[in-house]
This record gives C-alpha cells, structure tokens and sequence, in this order.
C-alpha cells in the first residue's frame, strides 16, 4: 500500500469515527447519563475518550515533529519502499474488551467537563490529527517510531498511532451502545 493511499485511509476513518461520535451528543440527556451495572455512563465514556485523545496527541505531536526532523536526514523515498503500514494489527483496538488492559487512572473521567466541551474538544483533536497528517504528507511519520504496551503491540510509527487513537475512539462507540442497550433494556424501550 502506498503511504498516499495509508494517509487517506487514516483520515477517512478520523471522519467516519467524527461523524459517530457527534450522533452521540444529540442522545438524550438521560440516556447520556445513565449509569449501567458495570462501566461508565456515556457522558463519562466521551469523557475518556478526549482525555485518552489527550495523552495521546501529546506523542503524536512529539512524534511529528522528530519524524519531520529526521526526513531532512533521512532519504525518505528509500525509507518508503520497504515500509509496510500494518494497520490492520490496531484493528483489535477496535473492538470492546478484546484484549485485557486497565488504563491508568489519569484517564479516569472526573466528570467535570460539560458535554458541549467535550463535544468541541473531540472535534479539536481529531481535527489535530489530521493537521499531523497533511504536515507528514510524503511520507514523514514512517520515521519516527515510539513503543505501544496497549496490547502489546510494541513500536508503533506516527501513522499507526494516529490509527490507534481512532480505533480507541471506535472501541468506544461500542461501548456506548451497550449502555443504551442496557438503558433500554431497563426502561423498557425497544429499540
């Protein structure tokens, strides 16, 4: 796969993920704030999810900026002929609670932050990560690898964490869904 074709792809699934995530701001609010048996409440899942974004972002803005570096030292068109994206392995992270992990508490939502914020603080980063992308257009964030223990997926380039913190924003659409399954459930909605 061309990186053309791995960048348009990253940035098509930041979109799609977007556009699923703003569905979710116009549920009602109690259903957002409905509690289930285990797990969070929805409001607190958006929550995590732009407080994950946030920690996230942090490396892949490290991340752009050394592997832009680099490209200036680098022969980035050798570099890319024997690059193989491998977005496919971050698929997993995709898919609620198929591999154990406990996050650290830091991403824990405190609940404090009103839902209108959250809804434009996601749209910030995802907005960020594509910015990352048009910055490394040619090629750049192959480059610059740094290790993911999520998984253990190990050393992951700036591309593929890119990937990943969509496919976390993914896993929580899921996620989202069985609360309201489990709120419909409880309150006698079908749905």
């Amino acid at each position: 796969m061309e990186i053309t074709q791995t960048i348009d792809r990253i940035n098509r699934e930041l979109s799609q993920t977007l556009l699923e995530y703003n569905t979710w701001f116009n549920e009602e609010i109690h259903v957002l704030q409905f509690k289930p048996h285990t797990g969070w409440s929805i409001e607190q899942i958006l929550e995590h999810v732009t407080l994950t974004n946030h920690f996230l972002l942090i490396l892949i803005r490290k991340g752009t900026s050394k592997a832009i570096e680099l490209s200036r030292k680098t022969d980035l068109e050798e570099a890319l002929k024997s690059y193989t994206p491998n977005l496919d392995q971050l698929d997993a992270i995709a898919q609620h609670q198929s591999f154990p992990w406990i996050r650290p508490e830091h991403m824990e939502p405190p609940g404090e932050m009103p839902l209108p914020e959250v809804k434009t603080l996601l749209a910030h980063q995802f907005d960020e990560c594509k910015l990352a992308l048009r910055e490394m257009s040619h090629g750049e964030g192959i480059l610059y690898q740094t290790t993911m223990t999520v998984n253990q997926l190990g050393k992951i380039d700036v591309y593929q964490y890119i990937y990943f913190l969509c496919q976390h924003a993914k896993r929580h659409l899921t996620q989202m869904q069985k609360v309201k399954e489990e709120y419909n459930r409880t309150h006698g909605n079908a749905q």
